[in-house]
């Protein structure tokens, strides 16, 4: 016989309920008691189909957890299940005390391990260079998080693929407001894409422009070349976050590589300030274009 509740079926509901932590002998008799209300432990066992042995068992548990009330009449103990709203709130506290103890013992065991990946000191390393292997969003998340770290300056290359961000464009808007300087340099051609969100479309004069006097409304400093380009963001003159772009090569197997050294960034920003001055701004390249 399939019952029915709330459009879900008995195997739905136990299933539901094992999601939540309950075995499923616990979810039978939890669901006897849900519609039964007040029972024997025996009436329990027939309305569950569970043994009545076992379900001893599980109504003692249900009563130290809180879930029902074990009541005493003429010499016979019945259970009474208590308001599902109320064992609601006490399994969303437990959850959260579970998360809690989780986070805790995380914490804990890797502050325990750190140690052991510092003491070892039998490969050479370097820490002011570090290398990401492969596409993935820790690319992105180092990427932002070297941005929402910069103080004075941000001087972006950006070639090939033009990556837009919602949370770039914010972050960036935030640094300008608060005195930052930002100065990008953009190379533009015929196959150019641009990525917003997770999607790729293809994006011509129109769409550059309609982008870029955006990035100038909030105080970007922007120009655009049809040169090829290196593709790498230089903040505060100190750090520079290069991506190794290479058509050939699959994305699994690109690499971007941060490198924190402040005689290096100066020397690029050298090479940014030389291609700055042979660029053109919007301004001219809406006019090329006769838009």
């Amino acid at each position: 016989m399939v019952i029915h509740h709330n459009n879900l079926t008995m195997d739905e509901l136990i299933l539901k309920l094992r999601l939540l932590g309950f075995t499923e002998n616990e979810s039978k008799v939890f669901i006897a008691l849900i519609k039964g209300r007040l029972l024997t432990a025996a009436e329990a066992s027939k309305s569950s189909g569970v043994h009545r042995t076992d379900v001893y068992t599980i109504l003692k548990s249900f009563v130290e957890k809180g879930y029902c009330n074990e009541i005493e009449t003429n010499s016979i103990l019945r259970y009474e299940i208590i308001d599902p709203e109320v064992i609601l709130g006490k399994l969303q506290l437990n959850l959260e005390r579970e998360k809690e103890k989780k986070a805790k013992a995380y914490n804990e065991t890797f502050r325990a391990l750190k140690p052991l990946y510092n003491s070892n000191s039998d490969r050479p390393s370097n820490s002011n260079i570090e290398l990401i292997r492969g596409y993935n969003k820790q690319r992105e998340i180092k990427f932002y998080d070297l941005l929402k770290n910069a103080k004075k300056e941000i001087l972006f290359m950006i070639r090939l693929e033009l990556f837009l961000s919602d949370e770039v464009d914010d972050m960036a808007a935030k640094f300008v407001k608060s005195g930052g300087v930002i100065k990008s340099i953009y190379e533009v051609h015929g196959g150019l894409k641009i990525k917003r969100g997770d999607k790729w479309s293809k994006a011509g004069p129109a769409d550059l422009v309609k982008i870029f006097s955006k990035f100038e409304d909030y105080g970007e400093k922007l120009r655009i070349t049809s040169d090829k380009i290196p593709n790498y963001t230089i903040i505060d003159r100190e750090v520079v976050f290069m991506n190794v772009a290479d058509k050939s090569v699959p994305r699994y197997n690109e690499a971007d590589i941060i490198i924190r050294n402040r005689n290096f960034a100066e020397s690029h920003a050298a090479v940014f300030n030389t291609i700055w001055e042979k660029a053109i701004t919007l301004k001219d390249y809406k006019a090329k274009n006769k838009l």
